[in-house]
C-alpha cells in the first residue's frame, strides 16, 4: 500500500519567512500547498509535489479550502503596514484581522475535521518581542509576557490562541519566537524590509549609515534562511514542542555599528566604490525604548529538543545580502 507523504500547508508562502520555509520544505519529498496572495516562485530543484494557491485568505471561507487535508500548517502570515513605516499603528484594523482574526479562522477550519484523524500542526511564526523589553539583555523564555506596542499585543494573543486550541486537543500547536531576522541568498524571491537589508540598499545608493545611537546597541541577528531550517526541524519534533513558546537566535549579539560598518565595506569591494559613512542621528519622534536595548536570544531550548542549530554565520549572511542587493537581483523581488 502506498501511504501519501504528509501535506505541509505554508501560509504566506510569498513572504518574506514564508518564501524561506517554502524554499528549505521543497527540498524534502513531502507534499506542500503554498498559499499566498500573489505569485509564489517553485523552486528550479524542488523534489517535493507543489501545489500553489493563490488567494486572500482575509476573504471569508477562503482559509477552510486552504487548509483543507492539511497535517502540517506552518503561519507565516504577516501585515504590511505599507512603505513609509514598518510600525503597525495603535487599533490599526487590518492588523488585526491578519494577525488575530487569520488565527482564529485558521483554528475554526482545523477543529472542523473528522475525529478519527490525529490533530494536524500548527507552527506559529511568533516573535521574541512579544515578552515586551525586559531589564536584562539575554532573553531565555522564562521573561514574563508584558508587551509594549501593539504589533507585540497582537502576536502574544494569536500564540494565546493557538496555545489555548493545542490545550484543547484540536491541533498540535507550538510557537516559534524569532530574533530580528534578516537575509538574502541565491533563491531569495521576497523583499527583505529589515534593517540589515535597508542599509545595504542605503550603502548601494551611496547614501550614509544612519543609527538612532552611537553604535554599541546590539541585536541578534538571524539569517531567513536558518529560521526555514528551525520550522523543518519542528515538524518530526511536535510532540515535544506542542503546547509551548521557544525562543530561535543566534545565542550572539552583534554591535549594530560593526554590523553598518561591515555592510558599508562589503558593499565598496562588491561595487567599486568608496565605503559610505556610518554616522549616529538624533532619533525620531517614534522611537521606542527597546529601539535602544540590546538583544541577546539563548534558544538552547529549542536546540536540545530538535537538534537544530544556526549555519549562517553572521559574516556571511552580510556577504551573501550584500551581494545579492548589489548585484541588482533584489529589483526581481517583491
Amino acid at each position: 500500500m502506498t501511504v501519501n507523504p504528509p501535506l505541509i500547508v505554508v501560509l504566506g508562502a510569498a513572504g518574506f519567512v514564508g518564501s524561506a520555509v517554502f524554499r528549505e520544505l521543497a527540498r524534502h519529498p513531502v507534499r506542500i500547498r503554498a498559499v499566498s496572495r500573489r505569485a509564489c516562485p517553485v523552486p528550479e530543484d524542488a523534489r517535493a509535489e507543489i501545489e500553489v494557491l493563490r488567494a486572500d485568505l482575509t476573504e471569508p471561507g477562503r482559509m477552510a479550502a486552504a487548509v483543507a487535508g492539511a497535517d502540517v500548517v506552518i503561519h507565516a502570515l504577516a501585515y504590511i503596514a505599507g512603505a513609509s513605516t514598518w510600525r503597525i499603528a495603535d487599533g490599526d484594523p487590518g492588523a488585526e484581522r491578519v494577525h488575530v482574526g487569520l488565527m482564529q479562522d485558521l483554528l475554526d477550519a482545523l477543529a472542523d475535521r473528522p475525529d478519527s484523524q490525529p490533530p494536524p500542526t500548527v507552527l506559529f511564526t511568533g516573535s521574541v518581542t512579544a515578552a515586551g523589553s525586559p531589564d536584562r539583555e539575554v532573553l531565555d523564555g522564562t521573561e514574563p509576557d508584558r508587551p509594549k506596542g501593539y504589533y507585540e499585543r497582537l502576536k502574544l494573543e494569536a500564540e494565546q490562541l493557538l496555545l489555548a486550541a493545542d490545550t484543547a486537543g484540536t491541533v498540535r500547536g507550538a510557537c516559534l519566537r524569532l530574533t530580528t531576522l534578516y537575509g538574502y541568498s541565491a533563491g531569495s524571491t521576497a523583499r527583505d524590509k529589515g534593517i540589515v537589508s535597508t542599509m545595504t540598499r542605503r550603502a548601494v545608493a551611496g547614501e550614509p549609515l544612519t543609527m538612532w545611537h552611537d553604535g554599541t546597541v546590539r541585536r541578534d541577528l538571524l539569517h531567513v534562511d536558518d529560521v526555514a531550517r528551525a520550522f523543518w526541524a519542528a515538524i518530526p519534533r511536535i510532540e515535544a514542542l506542542a503546547g509551548q513558546r521557544w525562543l530561535i537566535g543566534t545565542g550572539q549579539g552583534a554591535p549594530l555599528g560593526d554590523v553598518f560598518t561591515t555592510v558599508s565595506a562589503l558593499v565598496a569591494q562588491q561595487t567599486g566604490k568608496e565605503p559610505v559613512p556610518v554616522v549616529s542621528v538624533e532619533p525620531p519622534h517614534y522611537a521606542e525604548v527597546s529601539d535602544f536595548r540590546s538583544v541577546t536570544v539563548d534558544s538552547s531550548a529549542f536546540r536540545n529538543a530538535t537538534g537544530w542549530t544556526p549555519q549562517v554565520s553572521l559574516e556571511e549572511g552580510l556577504r551573501l545580502t550584500t551581494e545579492f542587493c548589489s548585484s541588482g537581483r533584489e529589483a526581481g523581488v517583491s
